[in-house]
């Protein structure tokens, strides 16, 4: 497996004034041409630290591409110290880049300076890529045992339109780069931990397939499985993973929502859109995420209806119809309010499906319902259901836990009437 490193050269990563975006878009072109990465490292502006950290990553990587540092000022050394790391004795011009160099500043009606024309200047071991969207050139180095450095400009436009250039030069230099498949399944309900005792024998087998699974939460899309292989044809991964994800949906049945990359929001619409069902919302704790969520999927007024945010006790029985008697005897916070507010705003909206949500998102709350309690409530033809779940999170993560929680439910019992 031929595999790489990402450096991004510059103090300004290091402390925090910009976010490195250059690296995740890098690494996926990578991971799609069948090299793996093995490392991500930022480097200070430095000379020394760049000359050491690119040495002992040539060591263990086949190639290691660089973004930043590259500018026209002072503090730009990543050229010097790349000259220096490659053994190159002198500076050349390279004539593409700079006529490139003058093309660019002046229909920005600049003047030339002499540092904008240095920057078309390169160590004299360098392969130059010319950069058609900046002043500064892409390099390619060759090192002993076939290995390749590239040296790409940080500003993230000019990184991602020299990246196909780079590649198409990888490509050449390793043709046996292989394929990696990854595909990833989408589960909610359940926590990690309880997750990976329930399926370790599962797990476990994997290993004869030479797969890899990988366990990524988020507590509000919930747990994704990824699993990769990197061996056999591109055919042969292809069958043994849609194989073993196979296996895996039938032992967790609906804990798994979707088998890609996805969201609740995303499913729950999917489902009602091709089902040509619809949707509304009764909230109380959450305060409108939920409708905030299903809204923000494009196409979403095919299926989404309306919502009542019932804040007030007043407005869940003047509005949703929950009765009086059923919070006094019962209390807000419970099945049987979130059931009538779900049943209340279907029969407002006349929607097929109704979600709702009662609870404390905090702070505060009693030996009943303690702080994080929700109850949710989703009502279909079929009848309503109710859940409690609890959480214990601070009020902005209990509230966007909710809303997850509430969709998850919602989720599940338009998959059991279709």
């Amino acid at each position: 497996m031929i595999q790489a490193s990402i450096c991004t050269i510059g103090d300004e990563i290091l402390i925090g004034q910009i976010v490195d975006t250059n690296s995740a878009h890098i690494a996926a072109a990578l991971e799609e041409n069948g090299i793996a990465v093995r490392r991500m490292l930022s480097i200070s502006d430095n000379h020394e630290d760049i000359v050491q950290s690119l040495r002992n990553e040539l060591a263990e990587s086949d190639i290691v591409i660089t973004t930043g540092g590259l500018g026209p000022t002072k503090d730009d050394i990543t050229k010097p110290a790349l000259a220096a790391l490659s053994g190159s004795t002198t500076l050349k011009t390279d004539g593409r880049q700079l006529q490139i160099v003058h093309r660019i500043l002046s229909s920005r009606g600049l003047d030339v300076l002499p540092v904008n024309l240095a920057q078309a200047d390169v160590p004299d071991k360098a392969e130059v890529i010319p950069n058609e969207l900046g002043t500064a050139p892409v390099m390619a180095f060759a090192f002993e045992g076939g290995k390749r450095l590239y040296s790409m400009p940080g500003v993230p436009h000019e990184a991602l339109g020299a990246l196909p250039h780079i590649l198409e030069d990888i490509r050449r230099h390793f043709p046996a780069a292989g394929h990696i498949l990854h595909h990833s399944l989408m589960v909610h309900g359940i926590a990690e931990s309880a997750l990976s005792e329930k399926i370790a024998a599962w797990e476990a087998s994997l290993a004869e397939d030479h797969i890899h699974l990988a366990y990524l939460p988020n507590m509000l899309t919930g747990i994704r499985l990824r699993l990769s292989t990197s061996y056999g044809t591109a055919e042969e991964q292809e069958e043994k993973i849609n194989r073993r994800i196979a296996e895996l949906k039938a032992q967790l049945g609906e804990l798994v929502y979707a088998d890609q990359d996805d969201c609740l929001e995303n499913t729950v619409g999917r489902l009602l859109k091709s089902a040509g069902k619809t949707v509304s919302v009764a909230e109380s704790c959450t305060g409108g995420e939920i409708a905030h969520l299903l809204t923000t999927i494009a196409g979403s007024s095919a299926y989404f209806l309306g919502s009542v945010t019932s804040y007030a006790v007043s407005v869940k029985v003047n509005v949703l119809g929950v009765k009086a008697e059923t919070v006094e005897k019962y209390g807000v916070v419970s099945a049987e309010v979130a059931a009538e507010m779900a049943e209340g705003v279907r029969k407002l909206t006349g929607s097929d499906f109704a979600v709702s949500t009662t609870g404390l998102a905090g702070p505060g709350g009693d030996a009943a319902n303690p702080e994080g309690t929700v109850w949710i409530g989703v009502a279909s033809e079929a009848g309503t259901v109710t859940v409690k779940k609890q959480f214990r999170n601070d009020r902005k993560r209990n509230i966007e836990r909710f809303a997850a929680a509430a969709l998850n439910e919602l989720r599940k019992v338009i998959e059991r009437s279709l």
